[in-house]
């Protein structure tokens, strides 16, 4: 039975604040074996982003069936008032935890992270520069890698093709990159000339953006996950990612780009020395925030797939990849080993 009537039908909901959020899928069973630090590794993400957020970011954590350590760590957060929300789960994976924090919110920009990212100070603002200064980009990664040069870039690079202002540049960070290396247990992850140059984009008056993104974290315009083409993934993790969270960008017309500079750290599963010691040098800086003009972008179903698919099929064939490559500045032996 229902008497009365409910007072909050057909109210709006009351506009926020709030314009960036951050989602971070949590997933630590127990503390043990791959697990071991964790919930160490944990406190370095979330420490490091609320020391480095302005007061405008909204956090949202998704438990995606975590030990009750870390369910009593993320309860703590929430009644402190650091964290705004905190979804709970079952192991659902990976990808279908960010589903749950995406769902709900009408913020502009929405930066996605793995549990295990390091932030340091001004990787919003850094991130804010490149959206403003290249109209198009869609996702931007705090972190850059000369190894995501090929993956789902293929639409910058036909709309710079002939633009003196894409070009390889000297690496702002080799050390951040080796860092890189090390965390994902690949010392040899990148050759000699990977850490020496990467391929950017100048704006007119603004950074240079470095082409390519990965996704353990990066920040994207929502307008890619409006309409997500589902509401569910069988795959906790892996390949899936690729699909879920990179293809979209491109198939909107938005390009995926990194900053120029290092802005944060990939931790790995392991506790090491001196992810406390910059962890201790990470300032708690409450700027002013300024939200981002973010222009519209439109996009042409026949212009995505001619850039995104028939394109990439030219451009990355070998032989015209290593003229390319040296078109925008590689040596011959760069090329080859690039």
């Amino acid at each position: 039975m229902r008497i009365g009537f409910n007072p909050n039908k057909d109210q709006k909901v009351a506009p926020t604040d709030f314009f960036h959020q951050v989602i971070v899928p949590v997933h630590i069973p127990n503390q043990e074996g791959y697990f071991k630090d964790s919930f160490q590794i944990l406190h370095y993400c979330l420490e490091s982003l609320f020391k480095t957020c302005h007061d405008k970011t909204y956090f949202t954590v998704v438990n995606n069936g975590s030990c009750t350590v870390v369910v009593d760590y993320l309860h703590q957060l929430q009644q402190e008032g650091k964290l705004h929300e905190v979804v709970h789960t079952t192991a659902i994976g990976k990808l279908n935890a960010i589903l749950k924090g995406l769902t709900g919110h009408p913020f502009p920009l929405v930066t996605i992270t793995d549990a295990d990212v390091l932030f340091l100070n001004g990787w919003q603002q850094a991130s804010y520069e490149v959206f403003e200064a290249f109209p198009r980009a869609g996702a931007v990664c705090p972190v850059p890698s000369s190894k995501v040069l090929k993956q789902l870039t293929a639409n910058v690079l036909l709309d710079n093709l002939f633009s003196k202002r894409l070009k390889f540049t000297a690496v702002k960070n080799e050390e951040a990159l080796r860092m890189f290396a090390l965390s994902i247990g690949d010392s040899q992850f990148y050759k000699e000339v990977h850490l020496d140059k990467n391929l950017t984009l100048s704006s007119e008056n603004g950074p240079k953006a470095v082409i390519g993104a990965g996704h353990f974290v990066a920040t994207y315009r929502s307008e890619v996950y409006e309409r997500p083409k589902s509401i569910y993934s069988k795959y906790k993790m892996g390949s899936a990612m690729k699909d879920f969270l990179d293809q979209p960008v491109i198939e909107k017309g938005f390009w995926r780009l990194s900053t120029d500079e290092n802005y944060a750290y990939h931790l790995g599963n392991v506790k090491e020395s001196w992810m406390e010691e910059v962890f201790s040098k990470i300032r708690n800086e409450k700027i002013k925030p300024e939200q981002p003009v973010l222009k519209k972008v439109f996009a042409n179903k026949l212009a995505v797939w001619i850039k995104t698919i028939l394109f990439a099929r030219i451009i990355f064939r070998k032989p015209i990849w290593k003229l390319f490559l040296r078109w925008k500045g590689l040596s011959k032996q760069e090329a080859n080993e690039y």
